[in-house]
């Protein structure tokens, strides 16, 4: 079986995020994802918001072979660590490929024991408007043992950042929308048209 892997800050889980799940049914047996914190970013948003953000994301994917899945019990701080819950649940024999934007690149070489974690995975990159993949990003990846494919997709240009730093609804699903203003996440939700008003 060949497993796609997908964990994601998902803060908040943006259309983009949904087109490379969607992306990844298609092309993988199973697309196994969970929302997890980067100890290289600051994360805005409790984690359990995230989770429920990203539940709401993939139940709005019409997915014909029903092979998505939040596994949230698989996130971790280290990616190793949830290659390892993974292999003891679906066996050592998966065929596993962990999916990252083309953004993480440079980042990935810092990550913790990634020699060891690039020997037991298959790397897909997708990528990002924004951020061109080089050449000696890949070069430096593949003398640590990396093996690694690029995506036949092109993630669409929009990202949790420019939410969180402008709000702009487009980038979002209804369904996540509809959870931010219940739950009155990020300050630049807080702002409605109507308190701009001139009275």
């Amino acid at each position: 079986m060949k497993i796609a892997l997908f964990g994601t800050s998902a803060d908040p889980p943006t259309s983009g995020h949904q087109a490379i799940i969607e992306w990844l049914s298609q092309h993988y047996d199973r697309v196994v994802v969970w929302s997890a914190d980067n100890p290289f970013k600051s994360h805005q948003t409790p984690l359990e918001h995230r989770v429920a953000m990203l539940q709401l994301l993939i139940a709005n994917i019409n997915s014909p072979r029903h092979n998505i899945s939040l596994e949230q019990q698989l996130s971790s701080l280290r990616t190793l660590e949830t290659v390892e819950k993974v292999k003891q649940s679906w066996g050592e024999d998966t065929e596993l490929t962990l999916v990252v934007g083309s953004d993480l690149l440079t980042q990935l070489p810092r990550w913790y024991r990634v020699a060891d974690l690039l020997q037991q995975v298959q790397l897909l990159v997708v990528p990002r408007p924004g951020y061109p993949i080089e050449h000696s990003q890949l070069q430096a990846l593949e003398n640590l043992g990396a093996k690694i494919a690029i995506a036949s997709l092109t993630g669409p240009p929009v990202s949790s950042t420019a939410f969180r730093e402008s709000g702009d609804p487009q980038t979002l699903t209804p369904s996540v929308i509809d959870y931010i203003h219940q739950q009155h996440l990020y300050k630049c939700q807080d702002v409605s048209p109507k308190s701009l008003q001139i009275r």
